[in-house]
């Protein structure tokens, strides 16, 4: 990728965004370096705060899985009003009674026969209970053993360290882009200055093409040449403006500052600066990758869920007690006279699996199967790891190489242009010899620029390859 085709995407990702609120305020302007443009990135990029924001989600979830440790004590008030009291029918039990008595005691009747109970003695209604019940009362229960709610507590910092990676995941990605674009438009700061010096020298060549001209030592055709090569290169000095303008915003939003803010970037660029990124080449170790540790951590947690599933096949045991009182009145007297009577109970309860479709074992089988995913996903990560330094060391040497070759190669057509111009003011050298040394001299610059630029990628993308960026 070229120099501008690389600040043109970048700025087309801060043109992308809408809704951008503005609101009138003083322009501040921020001066960075790099390191603090990485710096306010990582504070105000919106990906690593909704990555932050993850990991205290988990700790709210971590509290909820201790919190399933602890007593749940639990309170309850209510009453109820029977505007009808149930009515129910059951067998005369009392008439039986009465009647087996005089039988027993040998009663006779009026006409001195003994009595004698009737076959049927039929039924009675009676309304039980009261209009008025209300009651209140404590209830605790309490885990005593439960496979699932130890295993989760013993996961939870494995879960907050999880959270914490995916954070430096993130800014990872964040890093590199902000590290790309920053020195991009350094370098872009380079092509403009070369720019203005290619202005400068065909101003003056248009001036002495001129005077030329009138005296009659050239044709009116070489000051025209020189004319349109002018108006040229300004025209790309204007489009390389808007250009750099736009991979101003994008590096804004990338770090998450209002568009209406001013950046200033202080740092520079040079070979020798660059060249400074290939260290202990050859030497790497997989740990010092940040989404190397991730999965690692995914892996963990894989883990402890396989030993979650197979502790369901143990049995549970929970603690419960209760204490409540109950008063019953036939009006809404509750807060006067009158009993309240107490009721409490303390329970053990042991809940034994026996057979639940074969779902444990599928869920262990499940969980092992997702463990094996993770470990295949590690070992493909140490081959793209593998092949991520492999691949950014010889891109690295190589843009080192094309760097130092385009530099001379720069270094050689302003030697060359600056003696076609001398021989030209001399008149010992034509015009057209020192417009192709112009056009030379422009290309020569270009590459260069362009050479720098993927030396920069080259030594972001290696420092990212081993882990130290």
């Amino acid at each position: 990728m070229n120099l501008r085709t690389g600040i043109m995407l970048v700025g087309c990702l801060g043109l992308q965004v809408t809704g951008w609120a503005q609101k009138d305020s003083a322009v501040t302007v921020h001066s960075f370096t790099v390191q603090q443009c990485v710096e306010y990135g990582l504070k105000n990029n919106l990906q690593v705060k909704n990555a932050l924001l993850d990991v205290q989600i988990q700790e709210q979830t971590n509290k909820n899985i201790t919190a399933m440790a602890y007593p749940q004590i639990n309170g309850s008030l209510g009453t109820t009003h029977f505007p009808n009291v149930a009515v129910q029918s059951f067998p005369n039990f009392i008439a039986a009674a009465t009647y087996g008595v005089l039988a027993l005691e040998g009663v006779k009747d009026g006409n001195g026969n003994t009595i004698v109970p009737p076959s049927d003695f039929g039924f009675v209604q009676a309304a039980f209970g009261t209009k008025w019940n209300a009651s209140a009362g404590i209830t605790l229960s309490q885990i005593l053993f439960d496979g699932q709610v130890f295993v989760g507590l013993q996961a939870r910092q494995t879960s907050m360290d999880f959270q914490r990676k995916a954070v430096d995941v993130t800014n990872d990605a964040i890093k590199v882009n902000i590290y790309k674009i920053y020195y991009q438009l350094v370098a872009s700061k380079i092509q403009t200055d070369q720019i203005d010096a290619n202005i400068s020298r065909l101003e003056k060549l248009k001036h002495d093409a001129n005077e030329l001209f009138k005296n009659g030592f050239a044709e009116k055709l070489d000051v025209d040449k020189v004319v349109v090569q002018l108006a040229n290169l300004q025209t790309e000095r204007t489009n390389l403006q808007k250009v750099i303008d736009n991979g101003y915003l994008g590096l804004k939003y990338l770090i998450g500052m209002p568009i209406k803010d001013s950046l200033v970037l202080t740092d520079g660029i040079t070979d020798e600066k660059i060249k400074e990124g290939l260290l202990n080449e050859g030497v790497y170790d997989y740990k010092d990758r940040n989404d190397f540790q991730y999965l690692q951590l995914a892996k963990r947690l894989n883990e402890y869920n396989i030993k979650r599933y197979q502790l369901t096949k143990l049995p549970s045991a929970n603690l419960n007690a209760s204490y409540s009182k109950i008063a019953q009145r036939n009006s809404f007297s509750f807060f006067g006279k009158g009993d309240w009577f107490a009721s409490s109970f303390v329970g053990l309860s042991i809940n034994v699996p026996i057979f639940a479709g074969l779902a444990k074992n599928a869920s262990i089988q499940k969980s092992r199967l997702e463990l094996k995913q993770t470990e295949n996903q590690l070992d493909n990560l140490k081959n793209s790891i593998d092949n991520d330094v492999a691949a950014a060391t010889n891109n690295f040497k190589n843009a080192i190489l094309t760097l130092d070759f385009q530099k001379q190669n720069m270094a050689l057509a302003e030697k060359v242009y600056d003696q076609s111009k001398k021989k030209y003011e001399i008149g010992t050298g034509s015009n057209t010899e020192i417009n192709n040394a112009q056009t030379d001299l422009r290309i020569a610059q270009n590459n260069y620029v362009n050479a720098l630029y993927n030396a920069i990628i080259a030594r972001v993308d290696y420092l990212k390859a081993v882990g130290k960026l």
